[in-house]
């Protein structure tokens, strides 16, 4: 009785962490006004409520591990002429965005490749990773002509003799570690984010990056750690129940392939910067971020630097504020663990239960940028048709516009918390899983992962308070 006693003390300590962030919130993005029929702190309650129930669930259910060796089924094979095909579609439609981003008009609204890279290549493509599996690595461009050279290369006799370098376990995953973050610093904090030949110039770089890293130390090796978008989509396609491999499809429980991630140098850290920049995407429209920014602004200012680049100096201080928060919250849950004994090192806890954020990185996608696929994407329809926004309408819907109507501002707002509840949930079952797999007890999995329910509500909390950002200008 003593036992349970405490442990229903912690799960209701757990619980009040909710409270712990400002709990009104709106959804980032969004127009038009919400009307919700319970009030928005409610939410923050429920959310934590529906967490320590499914803690609770797990613990009392989940007695041995189920995802930790999962077998796939094979379903069938994928032609190698349909794999050429995809990949020389993949890199046809790089060039064309490329040619798009250097002739067609610099407006960004009216050139395609604004869109299609926040939109479509950053936020869609995870949408889809999750559902069909590891998509990008079909279409991957860079990727594509990293393996037609190799093939001449051996075709030819070029590379008789010449092996690649050793990847070093050093680097890890670190190169993608800085190619998101990079990325996310274009995104949220660059001045110029919008101009479509910068971009485009930003997009050539990057692929002749890729494709010097794959010269080094050989395409395979480089697109699963070094790439830093083949990485970072191949993290959400772990999610989903297709999994293509081996020239096939195999189909597999949703989450298994979580588990089975390598957990290399820079993985953590990767985890931390993907939730981290997208928190930050959130916090830096809200009042608390508008408030403290003229101060780091005035700070770089005194430094010499002008008006434009000292914003962008405090904004890069923000990023990586937020993803030092992100990390040390994980941080301290995995120190908890040691509350059921310390056989093995934190460093080494922290490396067991990174997967267990993939879940999470992808509920904040899915929260913070839902509304921005929701209308932003519709806007693909008119800039197929023109492109290059010099008014030609090739396939006749270049006057299409927008509809705001299709979904409220209400309707958003409740995909959203389901998303960050979600995603929560499944972060607590890989974690409650790995620990059945890592403790001799189940009695000890469940303890040690009362510190990790701490974490997980204040990541929802975190995500809540977030998306009220922009309600509370």
């Amino acid at each position: 009785m003593i036992v349970v006693r405490r442990r229903a003390g912690l799960l209701a300590s757990a619980s009040a962490l909710a409270l712990a962030l400002p709990a009104s919130a709106s959804a980032h993005g969004l127009v038009g006004k919400q009307d919700l029929p319970i009030p928005r702190w409610l939410f923050a309650w429920a959310a934590a409520v529906v967490l320590v129930a499914s803690f609770v669930g797990l613990a009392v259910l989940w007695a041995t591990p189920r995802l930790q060796d999962v077998t796939e089924r094979r379903r069938f094979d994928v032609p190698l002429a349909l794999e050429i095909l995809a990949g020389a579609l993949g890199v046809a439609f790089f060039v064309y965005c490329m040619y798009a981003g250097f002739a067609g008009t610099q407006a960004a609204t009216a050139n395609i490749l604004p869109t299609v890279i926040y939109v479509y290549f950053w936020v869609v493509i995870p949408f889809v990773s999750v559902v069909f599996g590891d998509v990008f690595r079909a279409i991957n461009p860079w990727l594509a002509v990293g393996k037609a050279t190799g093939w001449l290369a051996q075709r030819t006799g070029m590379a008789d003799g010449i092996d690649p370098l050793p990847y070093p376990k050093w680097l890890g995953r670190w190169p993608a570690v800085i190619g998101v973050l990079v990325f996310a610093w274009v995104e949220l904090v660059y001045s110029n984010k919008d101009d479509p030949s910068t971009l485009a110039i930003m997009a050539l770089a990057y692929a002749a990056t890729q494709l010097v890293g794959m010269s080094l130390y050989g395409v395979e090796a480089w697109s699963k750690r070094g790439d830093a978008f083949g990485v970072y989509f191949g993290m959400f396609a772990r999610i989903s129940p297709l999994h293509w491999r081996d020239g096939g499809l195999a189909t597999r429980p949703v989450l298994a392939g979580c588990p089975k991630l390598a957990p290399v140098a820079g993985t953590v850290a990767l985890l931390c910067v993907m939730i981290g920049t997208t928190s930050f995407d959130g916090f830096s429209q809200g009042t608390t971020w508008n408030s403290i920014v003229p101060h780091l602004q005035d700070f770089f200012g005194s430094l010499g630097l002008n008006a434009e680049h000292a914003l962008e100096a405090a904004g890069t201080v923000g990023i990586v504020v937020m993803c030092c928060l992100i990390g040390g919250l994980y941080r301290l849950g995995v120190m908890g663990m040691h509350t059921v004994g310390r056989r093995l090192p934190t460093d080494e806890l922290s490396r067991q239960f990174a997967h267990t954020l993939i879940p999470i990185a992808f509920a904040y996608v899915l929260a913070h940028y839902f509304s921005l696929v929701a209308y932003q994407g519709q806007a693909i329809v008119p800039l197929l048709s023109d492109p290059l926004g010099q008014g030609h309408d090739y396939f006749g819907g270049a006057q299409t516009t927008i509809n705001y109507t299709w979904i409220s501002a209400t309707g958003i707002w409740y995909v959203q918390v389901a998303a960050l509840v979600l995603g929560h949930v499944a972060g607590l079952t890989l974690a409650h899983d790995r620990a059945l797999a890592l403790f001799q007890k189940a009695r000890d999995a469940t303890r040690s992962q009362y510190w990790m329910l701490a974490v997980m509500v204040c990541f929802t909390s975190l995500g809540l308070w977030l998306l009220s950002a922009a309600a509370q200008q």
